[in-house]
């Protein structure tokens, strides 16, 4: 038996999905193309706007664009999506979408520069654009048992690290997250972390009877006892230097806090205020996804579709650079 064929393979069959899996599937723009077609018009049936019903429609040679086999009217699978008006190859954004979902770390636009040709200002704009579709805004937590914490990125505390105090310099971002034991987390940055933040982040997103934890932070008082929600409230006291009491420990949080601090640092290291919360969705879908193996690619893909579902269709523009 050869060495190759030894090697044992961690991921399961049924969640991989190769290099050369992709390539197959997509060597082509109109491949993509029609994929594309096929999330948003599956079997090239969609409402034709001239004759007001459901019909069949063909590609047109030449064109991103299908017409209706009855009037001849267009439609357009990229209008409204992160794809319209660009002029870079389709199957290149693919390409830096397949590279995004199969990294653990997350991929920086020059390596993406360095892969496929495009210019840096390009490869920076379209991954801008495609983490634009891994924010869950309406993702709420439904585990009974969630951990709670804050992180701060970037800026400087003067002689020490943590929650700023007086006389620091720079300007920490801060960021709330919540993550279900051996399921989801959910992350947003934050302008304070005063009580009403932070309770009402937990409010927001967490159901009620679940038990959260915490550290001893004064701000996390009185989850326990916050009009018409019930949280069952257990903290741990790091103060202490205590970490771990039974189940009462923030371990799995500051563990997805290492993840994305380590990631950004060693792959892009530094990102604004500006752009960070793009850069924690991105993360988050990935965690959330670390059971699926090698189709992050095919769940990101999908989301092209979602995206434009939730708002209305977008005029048909001539096509300008990305």
């Amino acid at each position: 038996m050869s060495r190759q064929s030894s090697v044992r393979q961690t991921i399961p069959a049924e969640l991989r999905y190769t290099r050369q899996q992709f390539d197959r599937e997509f060597p082509t723009d109109d491949a993509c193309l029609e994929q594309i077609k096929e999330q948003r018009f599956p079997g090239g049936v969609a409402v034709c706007q001239k004759c007001e019903g459901p019909r069949k429609h063909y590609r047109v040679a030449g064109r991103t664009a299908y017409a209706c086999a009855t009037c001849g009217n267009h439609i357009y699978p990229l209008a409204g999506t992160i794809f319209e008006k660009s002029t870079t190859s389709l199957r290149v954004w693919f390409q830096a979408m397949y590279l995004m979902g199969s990294t653990r770390c997350g991929i920086s636009a020059k390596q993406i520069q360095r892969e496929t040709g495009v210019t840096y200002k390009t490869a920076w704009r379209m991954f801008r654009q495609i983490r634009s579709l891994l924010s869950e805004p309406d993702m709420q937590l439904e585990g009974s048992t969630v951990e709670v914490d804050e992180m701060y990125y970037g800026g400087h505390r003067k002689n020490s690290t943590g929650r700023l105090m007086r006389g620091d310099k720079g300007k920490k971002s801060i960021v709330v997250g919540a993550v279900e034991r051996k399921g989801r987390v959910i992350c947003r940055t934050a302008t304070d972390t005063t009580g009403k933040t932070l309770k009402g982040f937990v409010k927001e997103y967490v159901l009620p009877k679940s038990t959260v934890f915490t550290d001893e932070y004064s701000s996390y008082a009185g989850l326990d006892r916050m009009d018409g929600m019930e949280y069952q409230h257990r903290r741990v006291n790091h103060e202490s230097k205590v970490y771990v009491v039974g189940d009462v420990h923030t371990q799995t949080i500051e563990g997805f806090w290492s993840l994305v601090k380590r990631g950004i640092g060693g792959v892009y290291h530094s990102v604004s205020q500006k752009y960070l919360q793009t850069y924690l969705d991105e993360y988050s879908f990935r965690y959330n996804r670390r059971a699926s193996g090698n189709l992050i690619f095919p769940a990101m893909l999908a989301k092209v579709s979602e995206k434009v579902l939730s708002k209305p269709s977008a005029p048909v523009a001539e096509n300008q650079n990305v």
